[in-house]
C-alpha cells in the first residue's frame, strides 16, 4: 500500500480544508446567534458557522461582508450536522442594489457554503433578476457544495432568473479558484437565463457532482462575450473541467421567453473557451451538448467534449456551431468518446444526433459512438461553412434506415457517406453491442466493433478515465465511445456491472462527533474478499488501519474518533489497485 499513501498525501495537501478557529451556532434558541445574517457579520478567517434546522425556514436574504484568507482559512456557513437548515424567499423583497438573490458573495475570498436548501423565489417583474446564490464581481477560493436549490422562478415576459450564479464582472481581476461540487438545482422557471451559470471573467473552476433537473432552460452554461466583463479579451468563462454531473428534463417549451421553441441545454458552452466537459450524463434535454458563441464575430474555443453519456434527448445530441448566420464561430474544439444513443426522440425536422452548425473551423470528432433511431440523421452538416472540421474513427449504428446530411446530399450508405464527404477515416458501421445505455450503462460487450478501434490523439486529449472513471487507454489501444472495454470484466457472463468492485457509500452521520458509520458493497459480481480502510488526517498521516476478509456482500465499521482533534478526515477503502475515498469531517 505504499504507493497508495504516497497519492494520498500528495493530493490530501492540495486539497482545503475547513478550519476551526472559532465556531459560532446559528439556531431558534440556545445559540450563539438566530439569524445567519447575524452569525455573517460577527465571523472572520477561520471561522465555522453551523445552521440548525428551525421549526420555519430562514426568511432573510444572506449577504457574506468579510473574507475568509490563505492564511487563517475559510469563513465557512454550513448545516448543523444532520440538520437541514431552509433559506426561503417567500417573503422576498428585491433591493437596489445587484445582484439580487437569496445568498450573495460579493467581491469576496475564501467562502465556503455547505448542506442548504435554498428555495422560493417567485417574481413576475421584469425589473428583478434573482437567483438562490450569486458569486459576483471579483472573488476567489469560493466553494458551493451539497446545497438543493429549487423553485426560483420568474415567470415575467422579458426577464429572468438563475438557480446558482458566477458573474466575474471586474475589468481586470478574475472570479477564480471556484468549486461547485455536489449541489441540486430543480423546478425553477428561468425565463431567458439558465439554471447553473459561469459568465465573464470566470478564470480556473471545477463543477462537478451535481444533478440539474426539471427546470425550463439551459441546465449548465458557461459564457463568453456578453459584456458581462468591461475587458473584451477576459469576458470569457475560461479554464475549467465539468465532470460526473449529470442533466435531465430541461425543456424551453411553455417557457415565456421561448414560447414552443424547444431549444435548451443540457450543458452549453457560449463563448467560453478551454473547457473540458468529461463523464456527465445527459438525457431528455432539448439538447444533450452544445458549444457555440452566439454573438457574431466571437468565438468558442478549445472545448473537449469527451466521455459523455448523452441519450435520449428531444432533439439534439451534441451540436457545434453558431445556430444561424449571424452567430459566431466554434473553433479548435474536440468532441471524443462520447457515446451518443437514440437521440431526437420526437421527431424535429431539425434533429439529429450530431449538429454541424455555422461557422465552424478546426474541430474534430472522433472516437464516438453513435445510435440512432431509423431515419434520424446520425451527422447534420448542411450550413456549407467551416472548413478544416475532421471526422475519424467514429462506430455508427441504427436497427432501421441510415442517414447522413452532407452539404446539399443526404446519403443512406455508409460507404456512400464516407466517399462523397471525404470524411471518416477508419470509422465502421455495425451494432456497438451497448449493455444499457438508457440505465446509465453505455459499456460495450465483448466482440463489439468499438474495441480497440479508437484513436490515441495523446493523453491530454483522451484523457485518462472513462466514463466509469476506470483507464482510458488499456495497454496502447483505446475504445470508440464513453467506456473501455478492458476495465469492464464479465459482461458477456453477467450482463451487468458496478463501475467498480465495490461502492463506498457517503459516511453517515457526517460531520459527526465522535462515531460515524464507514459502509462498502461489494459487487456480487467481484471475486475480489480482501479489504483495506486506512483513515487518514489533512497531512497525509495515516490515524486508523482495518483489513477484512469477508464473504459478504457489504461491510459496515464504525469508527470512533474520540481522541482525535476537530478538521478533516479521509477515508480510503482500497483492494489490489483499486480505491474510493470519502471526506470526514469530525466537529468537536
Amino acid at each position: 500500500m505504499k504507493k497508495l499513501s504516497l497519492y494520498i498525501v500528495i493530493n490530501l495537501m492540495m486539497l482545503s480544508s475547513i478550519a476551526f478557529a472559532g465556531s459560532y451556532i446559528v439556531a431558534e434558541s440556545n445559540g450563539d446567534f438566530n439569524s445567519i445574517q447575524s452569525a455573517l457579520q460577527a465571523a472572520v478567517a477561520g471561522d465555522t458557522i453551523l445552521v440548525r434546522e428551525k421549526s420555519e425556514p430562514y426568511y432573510e436574504k444572506i449577504t457574506f461582508p468579510n473574507n475568509g484568507d490563505q492564511t487563517n482559512g475559510y469563513i465557512v456557513l454550513m448545516n448543523y450536522p444532520n440538520e437541514n437548515p431552509i433559506i426561503d424567499g417567500a417573503n422576498y423583497q428585491a433591493g437596489n442594489d445587484d445582484p439580487q438573490g437569496l445568498v450573495r458573495i460579493v467581491n469576496k475570498n475564501y467562502i465556503k457554503i455547505i448542506g442548504f436548501e435554498i428555495r422560493n423565489i417567485v417574481v413576475s417583474n421584469n425589473s428583478i433578476f434573482p437567483a438562490g446564490i450569486w458569486v459576483y464581481g471579483s472573488s476567489s477560493n469560493i466553494e458551493i457544495t451539497k446545497n438543493k436549490i429549487h423553485t426560483i422562478q420568474q415567470t415575467a415576459n422579458n426577464a429572468g432568473s438563475h438557480g446558482l450564479a458566477v458573474y466575474g464582472t471586474h475589468p481586470t481581476n478574475p472570479i477564480s479558484n471556484i468549486l461547485i461540487d455536489g449541489n441540486e438545482i430543480y423546478n425553477c422557471k428561468l425565463g431567458w437565463s439558465e439554471s447553473l451559470v459561469l459568465n465573464g471573467n470566470v478564470d480556473n473552476f471545477v463543477v462537478k457532482n451535481n444533478s440539474v433537473h426539471d427546470n425550463n432552460n439551459i441546465a449548465y452554461d458557461f459564457i463568453g462575450h456578453e459584456k458581462v466583463c468591461p475587458t473584451p479579451a477576459l469576458d470569457q468563462a475560461r479554464n475549467g473541467i465539468v465532470f460526473n454531473n449529470i442533466a435531465y428534463n430541461i425543456d424551453s417549451r411553455g417557457n415565456q421567453a421561448y414560447g414552443d421553441e424547444a431549444s435548451a441545454d443540457g450543458f452549453y458552452v457560449d463563448g467560453g473557451k478551454d473547457i473540458i466537459i468529461e463523464r456527465n450524463t445527459v438525457y431528455n434535454c432539448n439538447i444533450g451538448i452544445e458549444i457555440a458563441s452566439e454573438h457574431g464575430g466571437k468565438s468558442t474555443s478549445g472545448i473537449i467534449v469527451r466521455n459523455n453519456l448523452v441519450r435520449e434527448n428531444i432533439v439534439l445530441g451534441i451540436a457545434f456551431g453558431g445556430y444561424d448566420s449571424k452567430r459566431g464561430s466554434t473553433d479548435n474544439c474536440k468532441i471524443i468518446n462520447n457515446t451518443l444513443y437514440k437521440n431526437n426522440t420526437e421527431n424535429f425536422d431539425w434533429g439529429a444526433e450530431i449538429l454541424v452548425q455555422y461557422y465552424c473551423e478546426n474541430n474534430l470528432v472522433a472516437n464516438n459512438i453513435v445510435y440512432s433511431n431509423s431515419n434520424i440523421p446520425m451527422v447534420d452538416n448542411s450550413t456549407k461553412t467551416g472548413s478544416d472540421n475532421l471526422f475519424s474513427n467514429n462506430l455508427y449504428y441504427t436497427e432501421g434506415t441510415a442517414k447522413w446530411n452532407w452539404k446539399s446530399n443526404t446519403y443512406t450508405d455508409f460507404d456512400s457517406y464516407k466517399s462523397n464527404s471525404s470524411q471518416e477515416e477508419n470509422s465502421l458501421f455495425g451494432d456497438p453491442l451497448l449493455v444499457d445505455p438508457t440505465l446509465d450503462n453505455p459499456a460495450i460487450q465483448q466482440g463489439s466493433n468499438a474495441v480497440d478501434n479508437g484513436n490515441i490523439f495523446s493523453e491530454n486529449l483522451n484523457g485518462d478515465l472513462d466514463y466509469f472513471g476506470n483507464n482510458r487507454i488499456n495497454n496502447d489501444f483505446i475504445d470508440i465511445g464513453a467506456v473501455e472495454s478492458s476495465d469492464v470484466t464479465g459482461i458477456e457472463s453477467f450482463g451487468q456491472i458496478m463501475k467498480n468492485d465495490f461502492e463506498l457509500k457517503p459516511a453517515f452521520p457526517n460531520p459527526f462527533n465522535p462515531t460515524t458509520t464507514i459502509k462498502f458493497k461489494i459487487s456480487p459480481n467481484s471475486f475480489k474478499r480482501y479489504f483495506e480502510l486506512n483513515i487518514y488526517d489533512i497531512l497525509g498521516r495515516n490515524v486508523k488501519s482495518e483489513t477484512f476478509n469477508s464473504n459478504v456482500d457489504e461491510i459496515t465499521y464504525k469508527w470512533n474518533a474520540e481522541n482525535m482533534n476537530s478538521g478533516v478526515y479521509y477515508a480510503v477503502v482500497s483492494s489490489d489497485n483499486e480505491f474510493m475515498t470519502n471526506k470526514l469531517i469530525l466537529l468537536k
